[in-house]
């Protein structure tokens, strides 16, 4: 019975242990991401991207796989010389039963337009899903909360 028991507690610090470092393999891809965004790497983005991806946009549109979202943010880019996003993930939660794992933080969005500066951002749910022992972005959901400057409705 000593034994059952020690197995027991030992358990969840295994689990722990590779709950955490799925954690910070999902943190350091974000960042990565992050970067990308700033450097207008469009092929650094969509790295992080599983081929099926889906996205629910902050305006509502929904973008269907990954280079559908690549085409996007190439617009984008095209379109405003200094846009960019960040991600801020306030917690990533691994599953225990399979490699699937949710972050939830919040997003900022920045560019200037020909009337001056827009920044826009909200809250983000991004679903990951671990292949071959990488985490890949397999859906996001991006929810507008404000919005400030150039093209704002008041």
């Amino acid at each position: 019975m000593a034994l059952a028991c020690c197995c027991l507690v030992a358990l969840p610090v295994s689990a722990r242990g590779q709950t955490s470092s799925d954690e910070g393999a999902i943190r350091q891809t974000r960042s990565e991401s992050n970067a990308a965004i700033a450097r207008h790497d469009v092929a650094g983005i969509l790295a992080s991207m599983e081929p099926d991806f889906r996205a629910s946009t902050s305006n509502g549109d929904f973008i269907d796989g990954r280079e559908a979202m690549g085409a996007a943010f190439t617009a984008r880019f095209a379109e405003f010389q200094d846009a960019t996003y960040v991600r801020t993930a306030e917690s990533v939660e691994v599953s225990t039963s399979g490699p699937f794992a949710a972050e939830v933080g919040h997003w900022v969005g920045s560019w200037t337009t020909s009337d001056g500066p827009f920044r826009t951002g909200g809250r983000y749910v991004a679903y990951w899903r671990r292949a071959g022992g990488v985490w890949l972005i397999h859906a996001e959901l991006y929810v507008p909360l404000f919005c400030e400057g150039a093209g704002c409705s008041s």
